[in-house]
């Protein structure tokens, strides 16, 4: 058997089809980064959480090559990196980066505890000298949402967004954007290596009946 892929056993939450459809989100364990400002600033403050998040995860995945492994640990492919978007002074507005508000995060295996998330953020810090302060390990339930597969450039997002809009409108539901329920994308795709077109992001916006 191969690496457990949280991808292809949980297709539910990760591979949506390209019309809206209606998902209970579990709780979920994520290390979780908080910023704000333009995701593409080179350097800026959106790559250092992504290069913190993707050390963290790794790390924790090679654990066992260079200490005990943690109780019931398995052998795993690390989940995607995923992001919550809001303004925190308007409503969404794609075209003005700079005033994005965010949680960068990358899901982790059940058998993550503070404790394994603590080591991990000591030998990060030892290892690569990464601050590591603004890390967190958060279990969550993201509960009712309605979500889509969004095939194309971050830019093209409103016409997936509009069929989402469609949806919770048609089947009687409104969406519900409050504190820690937000604008949330899966990143399918290496942003970094794969070129606009294909690109594959699940949206995913809160709702409530």
């Amino acid at each position: 058997m191969g690496a457990f892929d949280f991808k292809k056993e949980y297709k539910e939450l990760y591979q949506p089809g390209a019309a809206p459809s209606l998902i209970d989100v579990p709780a979920m364990r994520f290390i979780m980064v908080d910023g704000k400002g333009d995701p593409n600033e080179e350097g800026g403050e959106y790559q250092t959480a992504v290069e913190l998040l993707y050390g963290l995860s790794y790390g924790i995945k090679m654990s066992p090559k260079k200490a005990p492994a943690p109780a019931d640990y398995f052998e795993y492919v690390v989940p995607p990196l995923e992001g919550l978007w809001w303004m925190c002074d308007e409503s969404m507005n794609f075209t003005r980066k700079d005033k994005f508000a965010w949680t960068s995060m990358i899901r982790q295996p059940g058998f993550v505890d503070q404790k394994v998330f603590d080591r991990a953020c000591d030998d990060l810090l030892r290892k690569k000298k990464i601050d590591v302060s603004k890390a967190r390990l958060v279990t969550w339930t993201e509960g009712l949402c309605v979500q889509i597969m969004h095939m194309g450039s971050f830019d093209s997002e409103e016409e997936s967004i509009s069929k989402i809009e469609s949806y919770v409108k048609e089947n009687g539901f409104v969406e519900d954007f409050t504190e820690g329920r937000r604008h949330h994308e899966i990143y399918l795709s290496d942003f970094r290596k794969t070129i606009p077109d294909k690109r594959r992001t699940v949206i995913r916006h809160p709702v409530h009946r």
